[in-house]
């Protein structure tokens, strides 16, 4: 959360696989690898609003779960949104995740 929240692209592709992939829940294939991730990463990161804020997090040995709140510009403009991201950790690093998207709050926040 912090290398997102700094914007520090190599620092958070640190802590994903090679192979690597995103989804949003259940199957629909957001990123696979760290070409894509590293493309979808540098493009949310030109929000100038832009923070992630964890809520709650669990950890049940592989799988960790987030519940957070992030606060984006949105085509509509800025606002928040609520989602619950699913990792599922191999050797340390992230394998596999999927996100859970709430409705998106247009005109919430913008200042993180």
């Amino acid at each position: 959360m912090d290398a997102y929240n700094a914007r520090e692209v190599e620092q958070l592709l640190a802590i994903y696989a090679e192979d690597a992939r995103q989804f949003e829940h259940p199957a629909k294939l957001l990123a696979e690898g760290s070409a894509q991730l590293r493309e979808r990463f540098a493009v949310r990161f030109q929000e100038p609003n832009l923070h992630a804020a964890l809520i709650k997090r669990i950890v049940m040995g592989q799988i960790v779960i987030d519940q957070e709140v992030v606060t984006r510009t949105f085509p509509e403009g800025p606002g928040q949104i609520e989602l619950v991201a699913i990792y599922e950790v191999k050797e340390g690093r992230i394998a596999n995740a999927w996100f859970i998207f709430g409705p998106k709050r247009v005109g919430d926040g913008g200042s993180g």
